[in-house]
């Protein structure tokens, strides 16, 4: 009985591997990346690369153990989901108000040591941040948000109701 579970276990986990999330490349920098609107200073590049950009951005670089499932389903949900918080590649596409609030995110997230993901960082210690890039990246990201708030001040008007 041990034998037959054993196999039918082995044939699940050889089919599942046939069943692949769509990978999250692309071979060009988005024309509504971040750095297309924004100055990105050489620092907070690095930065950005090295602890967001495989979650927040159009381009993961994946590990060797991405080609397995169900580690590929879980890489996915979590660049899916972290995509959709934050996305430095569809940046320029958000309205002055969202790109602000997204900004204000990514400070709370990282001052608080939110990001990058404690699951992330297992298995990429690189990612963590230090404190003094905590600081460049929330000094940057608050440069943009003055700068939003400075050019776009008609969307952060509040609205009487009537």
């Amino acid at each position: 009985m041990a034998k037959k579970i054993l196999i039918g276990l082995l044939v699940v986990l050889v089919l599942i591997q046939l069943i692949r999330p769509t990978r999250n490349e692309s071979t060009a920098m988005s024309a509504n990346h971040i750095e297309k609107q924004y100055i990105v200073p050489e620092n907070v590049k690095l930065i950005l690369g090295k602890a967001c950009g495989d979650c927040h951005s159009n381009n993961t670089v994946y590990p060797w153990y991405a080609q397995l499932q169900p580690g590929a389903w879980f890489i996915n949900h979590h660049i899916v989901d972290g995509k959709k918080h934050f996305n430095l590649s569809e940046f320029a596409d958000y309205d002055p108000k969202k790109a602000d609030h997204k900004l204000d995110e990514l400070v709370e997230e990282i001052e608080g040591h939110g990001m990058p993901l404690e699951s992330y960082l297992w298995l990429h210690p690189d990612a963590k941040l230090t404190e003094t890039e905590i600081t460049e990246v929330v000094d940057w990201a608050n440069g943009i948000r003055k700068e939003i708030q400075t050019t776009y001040p008609e969307a952060f008007v509040k609205k009487d109701k009537e």
